[in-house]
């Protein structure tokens, strides 16, 4: 790759996308295409492409020269948009203009650029590439290097990705606990739409993936882009439109004042900003969810069923109430078993005890041991929950080190939850979660971590000065994680936040799973893993079976539907089984035999959902690599407008293919409606791929609140199946 083509122009394709590369000259390389795949370009060819590609015209009231935009856009180039570097020296340096000194191939697909600004007496080393894996995913990461005398401030590193002009919708997430991942959508104008995060971790109202796409892009239609930052700190994203011509999207770390601060050699690294092309939302999820599987370290092994005690006992732990909750989660096929807060010190509710990480002696004389006996004599694994970032005032840490509290030096903040945050970034404090955790740890032989983080950061100071202290704190709890679990290997962890307010490719570098949301209602779960399922595969969505009576809404549902819901993710139960009906638990176990049948489809398929014009009626499923078998839900969320639903269209399956569909149980029960009207495929009846993904199938008329699940599998090839459909 150092050959002077490689200086002019780069193109890389993988898996249906193209990256094109503008390398000429000394600047920072500029994207001239990112998307659909351009096939294969060499010598002159690629040279009349990007030519044509990175043609500009020059307006009135610009600068004379063309405007470039580079990842890293730059004002020294004429850019007026959002720069990409901003900072200075003391009021010096606050414009960059650097210069590549040497470009080499990466390790992945893609291009490592050394530039410097010798003027400002800065450097910079960009990573960017098109990852080679199953996913086409483009990501890019930069360090900047203070070479220069004084410290240099940094306020804030930007990095960017053109789309296109007939990219003129935007789509984003937003939300709040207990209703995360709600999605909202709009034009995409002149100016910039910033969703900037300030709360010291990634948040219920992160917009998780910023995607812009053609009018009217659908999960199934229109081409997309999106692009994620994959930090659980504060963070920006933003979506651009000049009156220039110029649209991107651009992400990167949030600083506060004063948070960066580089000394003469100090260097600062971003986080990687991820991007994602695709036909449809399906094929831009689709290829996070293939770079998440292609992983080294993404689980290996089927996902455990998981019961979680929090919604059985709360704060109310009793060695024989748990002892009886294990037994019956066992007996429901259950493999692992979580004792969720109220296990240490004073945590008798949730105003005392955080930070206090020794096992209660009062309430566990004989320590854990004998839960984590019983527990393990049945089969089960054990997992522990904590929440190491978070201190009680009230609390043996607090009251022996204040000043481990995060603040500004001057006040503490306003309490959330009765607690405040304990300054992980601070040596000593870390020190402290690390020797508690990992003996607690190897003294039970401890599974899983349910590693919680309940509150903001809010005047997040650290150390004697209270200086902003969000970076730090973010970068030193990735430090703790990566520890735990190389002291402890095969030991797993999921990210919980208030439910699903830390869900980010960045804390994913070290967990197993997140916590998808604390709503177990299973008519919101709907929404939130439907969306959440944008960025995640469903195999990392931790989705549970809670009680008749939702504990955050009061609605009731169904078991089915409770079940149903959880079915397609990490399943686990959220349920005193002790208090549910023989005919309950005997339906459960039903549920959780025919999860761990499907488990390698359900977590090893590639996700679809459909463009069903009725918004009440929802269609998702999970169809096999080799398109040999897929299961589908139909989800009534509420009364249709329509007396009929209409045809559903089943996505995702082989057109050339023939397919005998029926329902699947135990979601085969859909309402006295849905009995009646499956009578004619009730029995499995056979149809050709083609005509399943375009004309489809009538749906059954379902209750609200209800789904439908339908299991198909190939049979034979597309024209025996219809000359016997004709002959029906």
């Amino acid at each position: 790759m150092g050959n002077r083509q490689f200086r002019d122009h780069l193109h890389l394709r993988s898996e249906g996308t193209s990256l094109l590369l503008d390398c000429t000259g000394d600047r920072l390389p500029r994207v001239l295409h990112w998307g659909a795949d351009l096939g294969e370009l060499t010598g002159a060819a690629l040279t009349a492409v990007a030519t044509a590609a990175a043609e500009t015209q020059l307006m009135s009231g610009t600068v004379d020269i063309p405007v470039e935009v580079g990842v890293l856009p730059e004002l020294s180039a004429g850019w007026l948009g959002t720069p990409g570097l901003s900072g200075h020296r003391d009021g010096r340096a606050f414009s960059a203009a650097f210069s590549v000194r040497e470009l080499a191939a990466s390790a992945g697909n893609g291009v490592v650029v050394d530039a410097t600004d010798k003027q400002a007496g800065l450097s910079l080393r960009l990573e960017l590439e098109l990852e080679l894996t199953a996913s086409g995913l483009v990501r890019q990461r930069a360090a900047l290097t203070n070479d220069g005398e004084g410290t240099f401030t940094l306020d804030g590193l930007l990095l960017a990705l053109p789309v296109p002009s007939h990219a003129t919708e935007l789509l984003d997430l937003t939300g709040r606990h207990l209703r995360e991942r709600a999605p909202q959508r709009h034009e995409f104008t002149e100016g910039t739409h910033l969703r900037e995060n300030r709360r010291g971790r990634t948040g219920a109202d992160a917009t998780l993936v910023q995607v812009a796409g053609e009018r009217g892009f659908g999960f199934r239609t229109g081409e997309v882009w999106g692009l994620h930052v994959a930090w659980s700190g504060n963070h920006r994203s933003l979506a651009e439109r000049t009156s220039g011509g110029v649209s991107l999207l651009g992400g990167g770390e949030t600083l506060l004042p004063g948070e960066i601060r580089l000394a003469p050699g100090a260097s600062y690294e971003s986080p990687w900003i991820y991007g994602s092309y695709g036909r449809g939302l399906d094929e831009l999820a689709g290829r996070f969810h293939g770079y998440l599987r292609g992983r080294e370290h993404h689980p290996g092994r089927p996902r455990p069923v998981t019961l979680n005690t929090w919604e059985a006992v709360y704060f109310q732990q009793d060695l024989d109430k748990l002892k009886a909750l294990a037994d019956a989660a066992a007996e429901v096929g259950a493999e692992r078993f979580v004792l969720d807060d109220g296990w240490f010190r004073h945590r008798r509710d949730d105003r005392a005890g955080l930070g206090d990480w020794y096992v209660d002696e009062g309430v566990w004389p004989e320590g854990l041991h004998p839960l984590v006996a019983h527990v393990r004599g049945l089969g089960l694994e054990f997992g522990l929950w904590f929440e190491p970032e978070m201190i009680n005032p009230d609390s043996d840490l607090a009251r022996a080190h204040p000043e481990w509290i995060m603040s500004t030096g001057g006040r503490t903040p306003p309490e959330q939850r009765h607690q405040q945050v304990l300054d992980v970034g601070r040596p000593e404090a870390y020190a402290y979660l690390l020797e508690r955790i990992s003996a607690l740890v190897a003294e039970y032989a401890i599974d899983y971590l349910k590693w919680d983080h309940n509150r903001d950061l809010v005047e997040a100071g650290s150390g004697p000065a209270g200086v902003a202290g969000v970076h730090a704190q973010t970068a030193a709890v990735y430090r703790l994680m990566d520890e735990l679990r190389a002291r402890h290997p095969g030991l797993e962890i999921e990210s919980c936040s208030s439910g699903g307010a830390r869900i980010d490719l960045g804390v994913l570098e070290r967990t197993d799973r997140v916590w998808t949301s604390d709503c177990n209602d299973a008519l919101e779960r709907q929404q939130i893993q439907r969306w959440t399922g944008l960025l995640l595969p469903p195999e990392l969505m931790g989705a549970h079976v809670g009680p008749p009576a939702s504990h955050t809404t009061g609605r009731t549902h169904t078991l089915d539907f409770r079940a149903g819901t959880a079915f397609f993710g990490h399943l686990g139960i959220e349920w005193d089984l002790t208090e549910a009906s023989r005919e309950d638990r005997d339906r459960l176990a039903e549920w959780i035999a025919a999860h761990k049948e499907l488990r390698p489809l359900l977590h090893g398929g590639t996700v679809v959902r459909g463009d069903h014009p009725d918004p009440a009626l929802w269609v998702h499923g999970v169809v096999a690599p080799d398109r040999s078998r897929a299961v589908y839900a139909l989800v009534q969320t509420a009364t249709s407008p329509n007396i009929s639903p209409g045809r559903i269209r089943l996505p995702g399956l082989d057109v050339a293919v023939g397919y005998r569909i029926s329902p699947l149980a135990p979601g085969d029960r859909g309402g006295r409606y849905a009995t009646e009207r499956l009578s004619w495929w009730g029995g499995g009846v056979e149809l050709p791929g083609r005509v399943l993904s375009t004309l489809g199938i009538q749906a059954p008329a379902l209750f609200p609140d209800s789904l439908l699940l339908i299991d198909v599998r190939a049979v034979r090839d597309a024209e025996n199946t219809a000359k016997e459909g004709t002959r029906r």
